[in-house]
């Protein structure tokens, strides 16, 4: 579970995991069923070493959690309300995208 946190210091944590792509793509395939590494690993087509520092960094984000399966250890959203959070999300994001709705992505290329 999330510890409590200021509000800014939870945005910070959680734009900082969204802030690489390797990263997005581990919490969308988490977003659909927890995994273990070397699924997630084929999955994403990266190297186990490499996904294991973005996992790693997610963890200390409180954003994933291991759960020990056997000699195996499974990765999970800390928190279903993490999944619910990302669909929100992206629902938001594709909607402004499709609005058009900053003013200087036109001309300054922001966007």
């Amino acid at each position: 579970m999330l510890t409590v946190a200021s509000d800014i210091a939870v945005l910070a944590r959680f734009g900082r995991a969204l802030a690489d792509p390797i990263r997005c793509r581990i919490l969308l395939a988490l977003r659909q069923a927890p995994a273990y590494p070397a699924d997630l690993a084929d999955v994403l087509g990266v190297s186990r070493t490499r996904l294991s520092n973005h996992l790693a960094c997610l963890r200390d984000c409180g954003l994933v959690v291991t759960v020990p399966d056997g000699r195996r250890t499974r990765y999970e959203l800390a928190d279903e309300r993490l999944g619910h959070a990302l669909d929100h999300l992206l629902a938001a994001v594709v909607a402004v995208e499709s609005d058009k709705t900053c003013p200087d992505a036109a001309t300054e290329d922001c966007c």
